[in-house]
């Protein structure tokens, strides 16, 4: 029996509304500038879901985005995994909302929730679905409303989050397509990087912003993201000069910057999109992604590595032939 292999066959991606610049926050009152936050940053605008917008509206343009390119309508789908931090409701899943909303009504589907790794460990477990040989067609998204849980009054993190969604189609093929995956966590490192509010007898219980200790964070991004690139590497068993594209979680620019230094990539090789988009969390790799497959940066044959860590903490890389 010959192996199978899992391979993207479409990409897709929304944003909100009109970009808001930094400019934007500072005349709506917020103790901020362009020059502040682009040089610690590197980010200049982000986008805002409108009021009742939510996670699942941002998903399923994205998805149906996603499902044209490859060609595939959503029926035949037969799996979805929809990682988000920000769902709809507790339950049911975005993705069950996900699923009615395009029509299927027979895939699994189930959220994943990892924070900024999120759509890491979505693509990582569909690909298991498909290369045991249950599940033929997968729909992987992220998608996140980070603007529902930022603090609008601590410039030291509102200013770094936005909103958006992105997806992939992921199929069954006798050609490799997902070469390598490593996921990681240690929870010992919860409190630089959290949310930590829960609902209680219908009341918010704690803080129910979202918190981040910045300076834990950029040590920790920066050391296991070197990390998974090294891994993902070895178990493909391929050269790091191998990698045509590097996609990293799309944090912040010098995060992004320093593990391609450790790893001897040129900017050239860097997908870059943190200064349009900001921290879209789940959302920021598959919307990178989507950015460079269809400006034409990437093109087939290319080895493309993913890379994500997030609160929890989590992080994890995926290195793929496109």
């Amino acid at each position: 029996m010959s192996a199978i292999y899992a391979r993207i066959t479409g990409t897709g991606g929304y944003l909100p509304g009109e970009p808001v610049s930094n400019d934007d926050l500072a005349a709506r009152g917020l103790d901020t500038s362009d020059e502040w936050i682009s040089s610690r940053t590197g980010i200049r605008f982000r986008h805002l879901v409108s009021p009742g917008e939510t996670c699942c509206d941002l998903a399923h343009k994205a998805a149906e985005s996603a499902l044209q390119a490859a060609g595939v309508t959503a029926g035949e789908i037969d799996l979805i995994i929809f990682a988000t931090s920000t769902p709809n409701y507790i339950f049911p899943s975005t993705a069950c909302l996900l699923q009615e909303r395009l029509g299927n009504h027979s895939a699994a589907a189930f959220d994943m929730q990892a924070v900024c790794s999120g759509f890491v460990y979505a693509l990582t477990c569909a690909e298991k679905f498909i290369s045991s040989g249950t599940h033929k067609r997968a729909l992987v998204v992220g998608a996140e409303v980070l603007s529902g849980i930022v603090d609008w009054q601590d410039r030291s993190t509102c200013v770094l989050f936005g909103d958006g969604a992105g997806a992939v189609v992921l199929e069954a093929s006798d050609k490799p397509g997902i070469l390598s995956s490593v996921l990681h966590a240690d929870g010992a490192y919860y409190d630089i990087l959290s949310a930590p509010g829960q609902v209680r007898d219908g009341e918010v219980v704690g803080d129910p912003f979202l918190r981040m200790d910045g300076q834990a964070v950029f040590k920790f991004a920066v050391h296991v993201l070197s990390s998974v690139l090294e891994e993902c590497c070895t178990i493909a068993h391929i050269n790091r000069s191998a990698i045509d594209w590097l996609i990293p979680h799309q944090a912040n620019l010098r995060i992004i910057d320093a593990v391609a230094r450790k790893a001897g990539l040129p900017a050239e090789k860097v997908v870059y999109t943190v200064a349009q988009h900001a921290n879209t969390s789940a959302a920021s790799i598959p919307l990178a992604l989507d950015v460079a497959v269809r400006d034409g940066r990437i093109k087939q044959g290319n080895n493309v590595l993913l890379q994500g860590v997030g609160g929890g903490f989590t992080w994890g890389g995926v290195l793929l032939a496109f």
